[in-house]
Order: structure tokens, then sequence, then C-alpha cells
């Protein structure tokens, strides 16, 4: 029997495969900025590492002689099962035995849960598929593609009210489904999913046997109320429903690799014995650093603070203009630049005429099939520098665009 090759991607979808901040890089590349740099590009929170986190790592300096187990230290994992019953009105109590397993931050986890949920589900009706968000984080349409399914963009736009549409999902989609990626608050939009629309996935998911993966990992970052957990929609078993959180966001840790996935059981049971074998560990001495951080809410309301002032300075400099509106969690502004050309035109003027990296919201998503691209007409700035760099370049943005 011949071997036949694969379809071969276009120069378009290869293109838009890659990582934005490379596509970003290239985009600017050779142009020289006018003013001093300030650089709101990448989610990287900029605000101090917690005081704590450097005794903790001295005490169990010794544990970096030891392999750590890929389900995470009894300590780390009572830790999470406890700040989870503490942070969000559950059912019952998370199980830290069965129903917690520590990750190498997020982005891994939400990668490799595509390849276990493939394992996992029972046969599908039809070509195997993921639902994404469009715009959407790169580790969701990369799980997909590792995963061997279609990936579905639905899009995110203000009329959908920057979530998932679920009512446009058809049956037929739906029995193809393996996973839904959810990120609830989103990135970029900040938008929130309510609790009955996140009690209406999990019903789904329940009905069509495929699983929910809720990036929550930015849900303690928020406005004016805290955004309802995936787990608190899913029933007293979690049934079909994963979350996923990480100290990257909450507690300025993004160098330090450490999250967890919690939910159904049974799948991470399976999730597991993947793990085992093919994913990174997370040494013992940062599994401590996370139980400290897990145990402490006072450094993320500080944290919470920081960033409520840098949106207060938004709402002041920015006030109307570009479509912008407070978003209801996360760090970024999702602004509307379609009348200064695109997000592309945009990002290349702010970088030449003003020092200001961003993100143009294009690379951020995928085409539709009509051709439409949900990101083509925004920008994403990451409110992550201090408050006077945020200042200094959300003025340098609104004297460039006026």
């Amino acid at each position: 029997m011949t071997a036949q090759r694969a379809p071969q991607p276009t120069s378009a979808q290869a293109a838009e495969s890659r990582s934005p901040f490379v596509r970003l890089t290239e985009l600017i590349a050779g142009i020289e900025p006018a003013m001093p740099v300030i650089n709101l590009s990448v989610g990287e929170p900029q605000h101090g590492v917690p005081a704590f986190v450097g005794p903790v790592l001295a005490k169990h300096i010794a544990d970096f002689g030891k392999y750590p187990a890929n389900k995470g230290i009894e300590p780390f994992r009572k830790a999470v099962a406890s700040w989870l019953g503490r942070y969000f009105k559950l059912p019952r109590a998370v199980d830290p035995e069965n129903e917690v397993l520590v990750l190498n931050g997020t982005r891994e986890g939400l990668f490799l849960a595509a390849i276990a949920a493939t394992r996992y589900v029972e046969a599908r009706a039809g070509k195997p598929a993921m639902l994404i968000p469009n715009p959407f984080y790169a580790a969701y349409s990369a799980g997909a593609l590792a995963a061997g399914c279609e990936a579905v963009f639905m899009p995110t736009t203000r009329e959908t009210g920057f979530l998932p549409d679920l009512d446009a999902l058809d049956e037929t989609l739906l029995k193809r489904t393996v996973a839904f990626y959810l990120a609830s608050p989103s990135n970029p939009q900040g938008a929130v999913a309510s609790l009955a629309y996140l009690e209406k996935l999990a019903g789904l998911a329940r009905r069509y046997g495929f699983l929910v993966f809720a990036d929550e990992c930015y849900g303690e970052l928020y406005s004016h109320q805290r955004p309802a957990g995936m787990l608190e929609a899913s029933g007293p078993d979690f049934t079909n429903v994963v979350v996923f959180h990480s100290l990257s966001k909450r507690s300025n840790l993004p160098g330090m690799r450490v999250g967890f996935a919690a939910g159904d059981k049974k799948f991470l049971a399976a999730f597991l014995e993947l793990r085992n074998v093919a994913a990174p560990q997370v040494p013992v001495p940062a599994q401590h650093v996370a139980v400290a951080c897990y145990e402490d809410d006072a450094h993320v309301e500080e944290n919470r603070k920081l960033y409520t002032a840098k949106f207060d300075l938004a709402d002041q400099i920015i006030g109307d203009r570009y479509g912008y509106k407070r978003p209801a969690g996360g760090f970024f502004l999702w602004l509307d630049v379609s009348k200064y050309g695109g997000s592309e035109i945009v990002t290349k003027r702010l970088w030449q005429e003003a020092g200001v990296r961003v993100v143009p919201g294009r690379y951020l998503a995928r085409d539709q099939a009509d051709g439409s691209n949900p990101g083509a007409d925004y920008i994403r700035v990451a409110m992550v520098q201090d408050k006077a760099s945020t200042a200094e370049a959300l003025h340098r943005l609104v004297a460039v665009l006026g």
C-alpha cells in the first residue's frame, strides 16, 4: 500500500498557526521606535513576587534533588482543594487525592489535555472536533492539532458578548465534539461567563459526552464581581468538567511554572496516565511555594488593587474611544481600531511613532469560513507594567490615534 501524504496547509494557514509573538516581531522588524519602548504585548505580570517565595524555596532547597511525582505532593493537592472550596461555591468539597493534579503551568496542561481527551471520550459521530473560542489562547489550537482533531473556531464578538454562542452550535457538531475550550475571564476581551451560561455548557457536555476544559487562570483578577467557576456549574461529581488554574497571574509568578487541573476524577486518572510518560514534572520546592500562595489571599487582593488602579487610568485616559469598556475580568484592553486601518497597521504605527508594543488582534484569532477574522479590527494591550509606565503608554496611544 502506498502511503498517502496529509494535505499540506496553505501559506495563510501556516502563518496563522505560528506564535502571535513571533509574527509580531516580524511585523515590526527593522522599524526604529521614535520613543523609549513600553512593552504591553505579553501578558507577563510585572508586579512584585510575594515576599514569602524566597524563604519557602530556601526551606525546601534540598528537594531539588528529588524526582517529583506527576500527581503532585499531598500538601499541594490539599492546599488546592481547600482554596477551591474557600473561593468558589462548590456543591461539595474537592477530593485532593483523585480530583487535583499539579501542572507545569496551565499551558502544557491545556495542550496535553487535548491528547488525553481523544483517548478518553467515547467514539464520536464523525471527525472528532475540538471547539475553540476565536480569538483564543494558542495552546488550545496546538492541542487540537496534536490530538488529530478538527479545530472548530467559534467567533466571540461584541454581538456574542465576547463568548461563544452556545445556541449557534448544531447537534451534528456537538455529537463529534471531544472537548470545548472556554476561558472566563476571556483572553483577550475580559468577558466573564455567567453561572447560567456555565450550567448550560455543562449540560451540553453531559448530554453529548464531551469534556469542558475551563481556563480560569484570570479568575481572581476582576473589576467588580468574582467570576463564577466551572466547578460551581458542573454538578456534585464534576462530570465532564476540568478547570485549569495557575500562579502566573494571581500571584505574579509566571516563571515558577506551577498550576493545577481539577474536576472529573475519571478523566484526571486517564490524564495522569499520559502525564506519567509525557508531562514535564513540577519541582517539589515550587509546589511548596504554591502551597503558601494558595493559603494566602492577602497578596492576591493587593495584586487586584494594582490592576484596578490601572483600569481607573484607562477609564480616564481612553474614555469612550476605540469602543473601550472596562472589562469584567483579566488584565487586557481589547481596543477597536478599525477606523485607523485595523490591527496590523495600528500596531506598526504605535511601535514606530510611540514605542508602544501591543499585539494585533488578527494574530490572536483565525479567519472564519466567510473570510472574516474576529480580531482583525482590534489590538490587545496588556496592563502589566507599573502605573506610571501604563499611564505614559496610554497617553502615547491616544496621541497617535487621536
